[in-house]
């Protein structure tokens, strides 16, 4: 049985199921909305690179190192992605990461609600010694919203990965410990109250 097994984390105003090629076409229709993938700092595919990003995802969860979820409304309409990734069953620590949003759901409760299942799931059902938050240095939006979940900055990884263009990335590395867990768990449910 992979650690950590797939499975659907069922919120208040998001679902997050294991994701699958039948949500490629909402997928790309959220991409496409606002451009997002044009931005310099992240990963967003485009739209008519959805699929293929679906296949890389699905690749990665077959080797064991990603757990890849769509993020879907109440509706059923897929609006982003999120994984678990760069997974570490040995000592059981997890990343998350290659996340985004389509743009009308952005700063909404959304993206609270979709951490707090993962980070429950993480340190509650997993019992995870880490959880781990990685964003390109350059990204502000990111750093402020891990940053806002209660996340430490651990440090800054520099010249890290190169992005798509061939430029040098600087990663920013943060991380939830399991005795953080119980002070940030409540600061987001009261963040997701606030929000409704």
């Amino acid at each position: 049985m992979p650690w950590p097994s797939p499975i659907t984390l069922t919120g208040t105003h998001v679902l997050l199921v294991p994701l699958a090629m039948q949500h490629a076409d909402d997928l790309a229709e959220a991409s496409a909305e606002g451009d997002l993938w044009k931005a310099w700092y992240t990963s967003v595919p485009k739209p008519d690179g959805v699929r293929e990003e679906i296949e890389r995802r699905l690749s990665l969860q077959a080797s064991g190192s990603m757990l890849p979820f769509t993020v879907l409304t109440p509706d059923g309409k897929a609006v982003g992605m999120t994984t678990y990734m760069n997974i570490d069953p040995i000592h059981k620590r997890v990343e998350i990461g290659s996340t985004w949003y389509r743009k009308a759901v952005q700063r909404t409760g959304l993206n609270t609600e979709c951490k707090l299942m993962l980070l429950t799931h993480a340190f509650e059902d997993l019992e995870c010694i880490a959880v781990e938050f990685r964003t390109h240095f350059m990204n502000r939006q990111s750093r402020t919203a891990i940053e806002r979940l209660g996340a430490k900055l651990d440090g800054v990884l520099r010249s890290h990965q190169r992005t798509a263009d061939g430029a040098l990335r600087d990663t920013a590395v943060y991380s939830i410990l399991p005795h953080e867990w119980p002070a940030v768990k409540n600061g987001l449910m009261f963040k997701l109250e606030a929000a409704r």
